[in-house]
């Protein structure tokens, strides 16, 4: 009996060691910008204007402003989980967008020396496979807020709005 006893307290034991390491591989989540510094802003915010940029050739100047949900950090990759605003104007036209796109996106970023740079830039993928390519990018908390943003561009157009007016006045 003391044989199975010490069977069952090894398998127990075990069992709780495993569990509390897997604990320890949850994704530790900050909320908001925090640990966002205006460097990182930049690059995120270039990244995406130079990964589009080819694509809208026919507008004169593009821009991108962002939402941050939230981050977390593991092995010295920061995740950077966002809603992503970018446009393509003209000066003919003004402040109206010609180009873009308004959608959320997964951004991580490492840091080399002093500097950091995109590793890798995710967005969710087109029609049926939207609401499960945004699950598998985002942190179940974050869910329910892209989903509220999804339709309300409000704060991030009065940002974009800033950025074009200021380049419109410098083309005077």
């Amino acid at each position: 009996m003391s044989k199975i006893f010490k069977s069952s307290f090894l398998i127990l034991l075990f069992g709780a060691l495993f569990l509390a390491g897997c604990n320890g591989n949850e994704v530790n989540l900050t909320d908001g910008d925090k640990h966002i510094t205006e460097e990182m802003d930049e690059i995120i915010s270039d990244f995406i204007i130079q990964k589009y940029s080819s694509i809208n050739s026919d507008t004169e100047k593009q821009f991108e402003v962002h939402k941050v949900y939230g981050t977390s950090e593991s092995n010295g990759v920061l995740s950077v989980y966002m809603w992503s605003y970018y446009g393509g104007f003209n000066k003919t036209t003004g402040i109206e967008n010609q180009a873009g796109h308004y959608l959320p996106a997964l951004i991580q970023l490492s840091k080399k020396g002093e500097k950091y740079s995109v590793i890798k830039y995710t967005e969710p993928q087109d029609g049926d496979l939207y609401q499960s390519s945004t699950k598998t990018m985002f942190p179940e908390k974050y869910l329910k807020l892209i989903q509220q943003d999804s339709g309300n561009r409000e704060e991030l157009q009065k940002k974009m709005d800033k950025k074009v007016k200021q380049w419109l006045e410098k083309q005077e």
